[in-house]
């Protein structure tokens, strides 16, 4: 018995983990996502806290709130606000309805699974093209010479621009944006549909409700917050755009991105400071935007779990 108790004894001595040494430790599990803190530190934090500084400051390096003030008093600065925020409404709503439409279709339409998987393929590389690609892209197909525009006016006698059709307007650009406001809708609405789970639907039907009254009692209520929270992002997006913008229109329209341009880099209007706070004044929007769209994310998935 005694035996025995020793043998026990010194297995379990041999299968105990060794202690772990105590001193110091590089902390090398943090190796990982070293890179990406650097990056967000280097390209985001740092650069964002330079242009907040620099928009309280004046050419002298003295703190001032008059670049503040100007934002509210220059009529031009006002209605650049004001026409970014119209172009970004509108873009964001049309991609957010359009593009669930086309999420519902490819999820729950009973289409082939190939129309999903190229349609998820495709909106994934169509979230991302954007700047002088897109703009040279939508000016070869609607411009002036475009195919499109010589297609409809030379085959079937209809000249869009006589008709008062121009592409280098707000609505030209909101029809540039919405090629990426579409697919991005896709790629992040889809999961939220995905999670629909098909007991509701059962339960729903059991209990004699509608198509109808099973879409708007427990759908409508379960995809509201990520569609939300969606269309705040596409907002985000379409208002902190610059290079499809600048591409397609040039300086030819006054929205802020364009308008901040000119005047960190132009000849005519060059006022850094000022320039860092139409800056500042898209931090603030587009931050508030992503707070939103934080909290709506955080409703919708606890509905989806």
């Amino acid at each position: 018995m005694t035996q025995a108790s020793i043998s026990t004894t010194a297995d379990a001595a041999r299968s105990a983990p060794p202690e772990a040494k105590s001193g110091f430790r590089l902390p090398t599990h943090w190796l990982g996502v070293a890179p990406f803190f650097i990056f967000a530190l280097m390209f985001l934090i740092l650069p964002t806290l330079y242009l907040v500084v620099g928009a309280f400051q004046n050419d002298q390096g003295q703190y001032t709130l008059d670049n503040i003030r100007q934002l509210f008093a220059d009529q031009s600065i006002r209605d650049s606000y004001w026409v970014s925020i119209k172009i970004s409404f509108w873009s964001a709503t049309i991609g957010a309805l359009v593009g669930l439409a086309m999420a519902i279709a490819i999820v729950r339409g009973g289409l082939p699974a190939w129309v999903r998987s190229s349609t998820m393929t495709f909106s994934g590389v169509a979230s991302n093209f954007a700047g002088v690609p897109l703009a040279f892209a939508f000016l070869a197909t609607l411009g002036r010479l475009g195919l499109v525009t010589v297609i409809l006016r030379d085959v079937f006698g209809i000249n869009i621009y006589a008709m008062g059709f121009n592409v280098l307007t707000s609505w030209g650009l909101i029809i540039v944006y919405l090629f990426f406001q579409i697919p991005l809708m896709i790629v992040i609405i889809t999961p939220a549909i995905d999670g629909l789970k098909r007991e509701w639907g059962e339960a729903a039907a059991t209990l004699g409700a509608t198509t109808w009254q099973y879409w708007r009692m427990v759908v409508i209520p379960v995809l509201w917050p990520s569609f939300l929270g969606t269309v705040i992002l596409l907002f985000a997006n379409s208002f902190g755009a610059i290079a499809t913008a600048y591409a397609f229109t040039g300086s030819s329209l006054n929205i802020v991105p364009i308008k901040l341009y000119a005047q960190i880099r132009g000849d005519v209007l060059h006022n850094p400071h000022l320039g860092y706070a139409l800056a500042f004044g898209m931090i603030v929007v587009t931050g508030l935007a992503n707070i939103f769209y934080i909290w709506f994310r955080t409703r919708s998935e606890r509905w989806l779990k």
